[in-house]
């Protein structure tokens, strides 16, 4: 089961960008500050004055990492956020600093830091709680246990989704419930429960459609149809991703749409649908080139080559793995081009027994 998506409450991501630590310059309005400008501004006597200043420079570092993590200066934008942080925690915003640390985590994620992401999360649990917001440890903790479970932690995930499940029903927030009872599905396909996990599944489309969460709707959806695919409930799997792909398409939410996309290949294969297979994989690739995106073309070459062995037609095969080896060598992916390369040799030394054998 592979979990998409860090779900986070602000507008930080949309499940896409994240940042995080200490800036020497940045831009300030109307002049620009440095880190030891801010310093002496920490210790000079707190007045209201004062304070209004200083919340407005950290305002415009909190804007400037937004602007710096969108032109993909990640590292920069971190250390923006931190200076922020340094002025929220001195005039005491303990509001600001939550936000601050949802970016923070996020930025850490994107950066691969992840024992920085998890302290950004857990501090941001901790600011929520401090403040009685309930709303914000409902989201903290679902980013928290999908964090966990990325880490291979299943058992962990489930406890903490259950607890952010507990909070959301007792503030009957139907965002939090659909968000939570997704997630602990989730977690609970990754233990072996499918049938448990698809239960789950089903409650959170519920809360879901209550909502009008399209995007988490396909979402969920595609969960539902990996939990059948693992019960190997074909019938469920195909209906499933093909929910998650109508509404993927509605809403050109392409990382659904791919993900659906995906399903639908290995279960039409898997009931000996080739043709629908061809055609999904058809769709698959033109999105690719389409978005313009390497990775996924290269992944739709990989399928190709994949599902073109298992029918035996090695040299359709072999042309879709060259096709996706030369993708790696362009990404610079020596690591996915090594996997390809032999993956190639070992389908064309079963090619050549099965040849000498005619």
């Amino acid at each position: 089961m592979k979990q998409r998506y860090l779900i986070l409450r602000h507008p930080i991501l949309n499940f896409s960008s994240i940042t995080y630590f200490l800036v020497f310059t940045f831009l300030l309005s109307p002049i620009a500050a440095t880190a030891a400008d801010i310093t002496e501004q920490l210790h000079r006597p707190i007045n209201k004055s004062t304070v209004r200043e200083l919340r407005d420079q950290a305002d415009t570092l909190l804007e400037t990492g937004k602007q710096q993590r969108i032109s993909g200066s990640l590292d920069q934008a971190v250390k923006s956020w931190l200076n922020a942080l340094e002025i929220y925690h001195a005039i005491g915003e303990l509001k600001a600093q939550g936000l601050i640390y949802d970016f923070l985590s996020a930025g850490y994620l994107q950066l691969g830091r992840y024992p920085e992401a998890e302290d950004a999360m857990r501090r941001r649990l901790a600011i929520a709680r401090d403040v009685k917001d309930f709303q914000s440890q409902i989201f903290a903790l679902n980013n928290i246990g999908t964090l966990l479970l990325q880490q291979g932690e299943p058992a962990s995930s489930a406890k903490t989704f259950t607890e952010a499940l507990e909070i959301a029903r007792h503030i009957q927030n139907l965002e939090g419930q659909g968000l939570s009872l997704s997630n602990l599905g989730l977690a609970t396909a990754r233990l072996g429960n499918y049938n448990q996990a698809i239960q789950l599944y089903e409650n959170a489309l519920t809360f879901r459609r209550q909502t009008g969460d399209l995007i988490g709707e396909a979402n969920t959806f595609n969960n539902l149809g990996d939990a059948y695919l693992a019960a190997g409930n074909y019938q469920g799997t195909i209906s499933t991703y093909g929910a998650a792909l109508r509404i993927a398409k509605s809403k050109s939410d392409r990382i659904n749409e791919l993900r659906a996309i995906d399903g639908l290949v290995a279960a039409h294969s898997a009931v000996g649908r080739h043709e629908r297979a061809f055609d999904l994989l058809q769709q698959r690739l033109a999105l690719a080139q389409e978005l313009r995106n390497l990775r996924e073309e290269l992944k739709s070459f990989e399928f190709y080559a994949q599902l073109h062995e298992k029918l035996g037609n090695y040299q359709n095969a072999r042309n879709f793995y060259e096709r996706a080896i030369l993708t790696a060598r362009t990404l610079q992916d020596s690591k996915q081009e090594v996997s390809l390369v032999d993956k190639l040799t070992q389908m064309m030394g079963k090619a050549s027994i099965k040849g000498n054998r005619h």
